[in-house]
Parts: structure tokens; C-alpha cells; sequence
């Protein structure tokens, strides 16, 4: 991996920008910073392209990185452009004051119109590449509500109360409705085969750094994510 991230002029979408932060909207399948085998074409590079500053607390690889999103999930993420507003934010994610709403297709249809799953996410011992609820895991909470049933899935609203690596797609696994075009939870039999994984972070609310105000943004799912719901609906 190289040393530091290089800009790249790659399209980006910017819903908000000041001199503390930015919000940004992810693509499915981009990475959102350098690491080995992905070392170009990154959210980083296109926001080193397109923004002035971005904070240094996440090293030379992750500048502005507040949290992460999957490749294969898109979605709003919140980009930190000084190192006050880096430490600002982060505590307030540690702290979970940082509210996040994803849509979701998961696979079947849930009996309850809205739950709560509360499991703990560790490395699976079974395949070191994946998470996986294991007795000594972090604490994990993903609260959820179904919007709509669809054929054979469901269209669900998230709530991430605390942020696991892979937690929605480990969590709904978990209770056997893992995500729509999720390999690596889904198991072989995750039909109908969607173009994507079905997960987008579509909102975010946070109080700002340095303004105290509450923000609020949201981004709508993208053309293709409508596009399999559709299908669903047929």
C-alpha cells in the first residue's frame, strides 16, 4: 500500500460542505479507504481530490474518516475536516449520539412489524474474513421496523445502535433473514440474485462540532437499489 493517499478526480456527490465537515454519498462498490489490493479508487482519493482539508487523525490512508461504510453498501458518511471535528465527532459516535438509518431488503417476511436484535459480534471462528455472533463478541444492538412486504423479502428502515463490523448483515443472518445479495452471509440459497447487496445508509443525524445545531440528511437509494425492489414487487 502506498504511503499516503493520492487525489484522484473521481465523481463524488457532496450533500453538505463547511470548514468542519462534509457529507458525502458513498456508490456501492467502492472502498471507502486505501488498504492492500485496494490502493486506488477510493472514497479517500476522490475526497482528496474534491475537498481542501480533511483532518490527519486517521493517518496518511484515512484522512477525514469518521466511520465506515462496506464497499458494497452505499450511502451518506460523514467526512471530518479538522482534527476538533475529527475528535468531536468520534465521541460522539463512541457515544452513539450519532443516529444512522439504513434501508434494507432482507429475505422473508418478519411476523412482528418491529424488533430489536441484541447479539454479540465477534471474528467468526469458522472463517477469519467474516464476523459472526460468538458468545465473547461486543456488545451489538440493531433495532429495525418493515416497511413494506415484498415477494419472498421484506423492506426494512435500521437503526444502528452500535457499529460492528458487518453488524445489519451479521445481525439479520442471525435471525434468518439475512440481506438480498449478500455473498457472504447469504448463504448459496440468498434468492432472488439481486444486482447488489441491499443496504443503504440513507440517514444521519448529529449534532455539529462546532454550531451545536442538529443536522439532518438524507440520500435517497440509488437508481439501481429502486430498480430490485421493484422487481420485488411484481
Amino acid at each position: 500500500v502506498a504511503a499516503e493517499a493520492q487525489p484522484e478526480d473521481l465523481p463524488l456527490e457532496i450533500l453538505y460542505e463547511d470548514g468542519d465537515l462534509a457529507v458525502v454519498v458513498k456508490p456501492c462498490g467502492m472502498v471507502v479507504h486505501p488498504a492492500a489490493g485496494n490502493e486506488d479508487g477510493t472514497l479517500v482519493n476522490a475526497l482528496l481530490f474534491h475537498l481542501k482539508n480533511l483532518s490527519g487523525i486517521g493517518g496518511a490512508l484515512r484522512p477525514g474518516i469518521v466511520h465506515r461504510l462496506d464497499k458494497d453498501t452505499s450511502g451518506l458518511l460523514l467526512v471530518a475536516k479538522n482534527d476538533a471535528a475529527h475528535l468531536a465527532l468520534s465521541s460522539a459516535l463512541k457515544a452513539r449520539e450519532i443516529h444512522k438509518t439504513y434501508r434494507a431488503v432482507a429475505r422473508g417476511s418478519f411476523r412482528e412489524p418491529d424488533g430489536v436484535i441484541e447479539a454479540p459480534i465477534g471474528r467468526s471462528p469458522k472463517d477469519r474474513k467474516k464476523m459472526a455472533v460468538v458468545p465473547d463478541g461486543r456488545y451489538a444492538r440493531t433495532e429495525y421496523r418493515v416497511l413494506e412486504s415484498l415477494h419472498g423479502a421484506s423492506l426494512v428502515d435500521v437503526n444502528l445502535i452500535t457499529g460492528r463490523t458487518h453488524q445489519i448483515r451479521v445481525h439479520f443472518a442471525h435471525i434468518g433473514h439475512p440481506l438480498l445479495g449478500d455473498p457472504l452471509y447469504g448463504g448459496k440459497e440468498n434468492r432472488p440474485a439481486v444486482g447488489r447487496l441491499m443496504l443503504h445508509a440513507h440517514r444521519i443525524e448529529f449534532v455539529h462540532p462546532a454550531s451545536g445545531k442538529i443536522m439532518v440528511f438524507e440520500a435517497p437509494e440509488p437508481p439501481e437499489f429502486l430498480c430490485e425492489i421493484e422487481k420485488l414487487r411484481r
